[in-house]
């Protein structure tokens, strides 16, 4: 009974987080917003349930052959749940996020570890990683940090919190030889003083027309403890025959229109936008987090894992 004392809990939290929103915005002392917070939180567990019910219905175990749009396979290992799209869409809605027509899916731990991934697949041409051997870790984050702020006026407009790039919780790094990127970097609320930071554990692998990201989200404090998981997944990840980097041909392809570098300091302001606020776990609301306007409800490995009621 843990998942729906949780989902409680998260319509709780919502609607404790409306209420606080109104304070001082009321037409009058004696207006009363109890009546729709209800409705919104009863509103929000049942769009949750929704999203649980049909992810739990298309969910796969690992071991198994996940094709990735007609681009790569993923041999997902035991051990981990993969939840294609559109139910993991909706799912993710459900918690506040957004996707778009890059998304494929999301993976889960089939234990209750604090992590999931997205995955998307971007087809905006062949990557040129030469700029790989010449960026400056101190620039990228500095570039990282402008862009996520002036991405914070389009979040102002819609009512979403701002937020801040705190530093690196790993530099970028570029393995040539499998044209495998790894980044991540530490983000909270703007203007928030606690010290519980989210992380963004950022994976992408090069191919001919693009690349698969593999992003894991957690909380910063538990990011070397699933590192090898982030790790194992995108080893997992394969690109087809006439899909690899190394079938690139120069005289049909496209060539995208950035660099690598970009996939850090550029592409990455956008990806923040929908999951930085998503990293912050908070344990004493049973992990529930307000993200993009949302709530976002952690722990969810354990609904796949619970036996339909009778």
């Amino acid at each position: 009974m843990r998942i729906r004392t949780a989902r409680l809990t998260a319509g709780l939290l919502l609607a404790c987080a409306l209420a606080a929103t109104n304070v001082g915005n009321a037409a009058s002392p004696t207006t009363s917003t109890a009546p729709a917070t209800a409705s919104t939180a009863n509103s929000l567990e049942a769009e949750q349930e929704a999203a649980f019910k049909a992810a739990k219905a298309v969910q796969k175990a690992g071991p198994a052959d996940i094709p990735l749009r007609d681009q790569a396979h993923l041999q997902l290992p035991a051990g981990y749940i993969w939840v294609p799209t559109p139910a993991a869409a909706q799912l993710m809605h459900s918690m506040g996020n957004r996707t778009d027509d890059t998304f494929i899916g999301a993976i889960f731990p089939a234990d209750d570890a604090d992590w999931m991934a997205v995955v998307k697949f971007v087809k905006e041409g062949y990557i040129k990683d030469d700029d790989a051997k010449d960026w400056n870790a101190d620039d990228l984050l500095k570039s990282l940090k402008e862009g996520t702020e002036a991405a914070n006026e389009e979040r102002a407009k819609r009512g979403i919190d701002g937020i801040e790039v705190t530093g690196w919780a790993q530099k970028p790094q570029y393995e040539a030889e499998t044209h495998r990127l790894v980044w991540s970097a530490l983000s909270k609320k703007k203007g928030s003083t606690g010290d519980n930071q989210g992380v963004n554990y950022n994976t992408y692998a090069l191919g001919r027309e693009g690349y698969l990201s593999l992003n894991l989200i957690t909380n910063a404090k538990d990011l070397d403890t699933y590192k090898p998981d982030a790790a194992k997944l995108l080893a997992a990840l394969q690109y087809d025959d006439g899909k690899k980097y190394a079938d690139f041909n120069s005289s049909t392809d496209k060539v995208a229109a950035y660099g690598l570098a970009a996939l850090v300091a550029g592409v990455a302001v956008k990806k923040l936008g929908l999951f930085a606020l998503a990293l912050a776990f908070l344990a004493k609301f049973a992990k529930i987090a307000v993200v993009a306007g949302g709530a976002a409800l952690w722990g969810i490995a354990k609904v796949f894992k619970k036996k339909p009621e009778a």
